[in-house]
């Protein structure tokens, strides 16, 4: 029998090592959990290319997951980069968006001047795609930072209004058809640049005539207004003349010597002659300057009459080129609205461009108390006489096909835009309603409501929302909106 001594050493031997083991055991455990977070937070230098020869993007996705954005074509992704999106209470919206406005060479003007290179603006309240620093996870007030590199290359490849979908999660478009979805017609695809191109020529004749019938009428005008001055003078001295000519007649009457009275007679005819004279030049004048007002009305008339025609031929031609632009398509369960927008390449004074937003209206949707989700289904390219489809979805809710199975697009917006449906035409479903971001420089702007929103609640409004109700559309193209605010990384 072993004795106790002996096995109480062993035990506290035994008990020493396990508790060293342990020990080790912990540490090592920390130490993986250390690497690995550290393995996490490394910056992400990977950027991929397509093995193949890439075409114009058609959308970005940026994954705020995974920190990477993909950028596809009509034939699927050929652009991969790391990213570094929002930091906690300046997170980065997710949603839908699009490019509104680009420059090379930007600077913050709330953060400390910071360099936003290759900046792509999304929304006009400083949310934007541009080069940045990459610390391997989320990390700015906001905006999508790219490298530095791959916003340059990317820059002069994006356009305005190529498709920006911010998803939470990873997310990437899939091939899908839908009978709801839009489908062109042949012969007004060939029509409409034929039916564009004279409207074209018509509209830049009728500013061209409504420029000079301005300028003939305040021509006309101005000339009218000095024969009116001249007038009035001429009346001025008319009065005097015949006020001469009765001092004459009674100084005449008052005479009382024959010197007096010849005199007087010679005063007389002197005075006639002038009042004579004076009425003469003012019955002249008055002709003429009635001529010259009728002249000026009919200047005016003819300029109104020109405005009016520059105007209707600015709009039908404004409507045959929005027939050759993708159109988009916003359909909301919040607002139960459906929304239209197609850019105009109108560039607007105070930066980006016009986007026409003539249709508004009410949309019928299936149990509209039970959420639909976010899908966005774009037209990728042509296919034989109809359009490719992908469907992206971000949004928890129905799947892409159930959720169009419950919308039923108006027949008349069906019959405005169908037929001309180009590649890069859209369809977003969305249980959201539409931002207070979208406005008339804009396309659609849509947030989901369910994420944290901190970059984007931190900024400004950059306007009221624009809608087919707005009498927004003059000779410059839409008013601007007050409180736009720079980029703001």
């Amino acid at each position: 029998m072993p004795h106790q001594c002996t096995t109480a050493a062993a035990k506290r031997r035994w008990d020493r090592y396990a508790t060293a083991m342990l020990a080790a055991m912990a540490a090592l455990t920390m130490l993986a959990a250390d690497t690995a977070a550290r393995e996490s937070r490394r910056p992400q230098t990977r950027e991929e290319v397509a093995p193949r020869q890439g075409g114009e993007p058609i959308m970005a996705i940026v994954s705020i997951k995974s920190q990477q954005v993909t950028f596809y074509d009509a034939d699927g992704w050929i652009l991969r980069a790391p990213v570094s999106t929002g930091t906690t209470e300046y997170e980065t919206p997710a949603g839908v968006f699009a490019i509104v406005q680009k420059k090379k060479d930007h600077r913050s003007n709330m953060y400390d001047d910071a360099w936003m290179p290759h900046m792509q603006r999304i929304t006009w309240n400083g949310i934007a795609l541009h080069g940045g620093p990459l610390p391997g996870y989320a990390a700015s007030h906001g905006c999508v930072r790219l490298p530095f590199d791959f916003a340059q290359r990317l820059f002069d490849r994006t356009r305005i209004g190529m498709r920006v979908i911010v998803a939470p999660n990873d997310t990437a478009p899939v091939p899908f058809s839908h009978p709801a979805l839009l489908v062109p017609n042949a012969e007004a695809l060939a029509a409409a640049p034929v039916r564009a191109e004279p409207l074209v020529r018509e509209a830049a004749e009728a500013a061209r005539a409504d420029g000079e019938a301005k300028r003939a009428a305040t021509m006309a005008a101005r000339e009218a207004a000095t024969l009116a001055a001249s007038l009035r003078a001429l009346e001025v001295s008319r009065r005097r003349a015949d006020a001469e000519l009765a001092s004459a007649d009674r100084a005449l009457i008052d005479a009382r010597t024959d010197q007096a009275r010849v005199q007087a007679e010679e005063q007389k005819r002197k005075a006639a002659r002038r009042a004579a004279e004076s009425s003469r030049q003012f019955d002249v004048a008055s002709a003429e300057a009635k001529r010259r007002l009728d002249a000026s009305n009919a200047a005016k008339a003819a300029a109104e009459a020109a405005e009016i025609k520059k105007a209707d031929a600015g709009r039908a031609a404004d409507q045959a080129n929005l027939s050759l632009e993708p159109v988009s398509i916003y359909i909301s369960r919040a607002a139960q609205k459906l929304y239209v927008r197609r850019a105009t390449r109108k560039p607007v004074r105070d930066g980006g461009e016009v986007f026409d937003a003539s249709i508004e209206v009410p949309v019928k949707i299936r149990n509209p108390g039970r959420p639909i989700g976010t899908h966005v289904f774009t037209a990728m390219a042509r296919e034989g006489a109809g359009l490719r489809w992908s469907a992206v979805t971000i949004d928890d809710g129905d799947d892409a096909g159930s959720a169009l199975d419950r919308i039923t697009i108006p027949q008349e917006v069906l019959d405005r835009v169908a037929p001309t449906a180009l590649p890069r035409s859209s369809i977003i479903v969305s249980d959201e309603p539409l931002s207070s971001e979208t406005n008339y420089r804009t396309e659609f702007v849509a947030v989901l409501s369910n994420h944290p929103q901190g970059g984007f609640v931190t900024r400004d409004r950059s306007g009221e929302i624009l809608s087919a109700d707005d009498h927004l559309w003059g000779e410059r193209g839409y008013e601007p909106v007050s409180g736009i605010r720079g980029i703001s990384d």
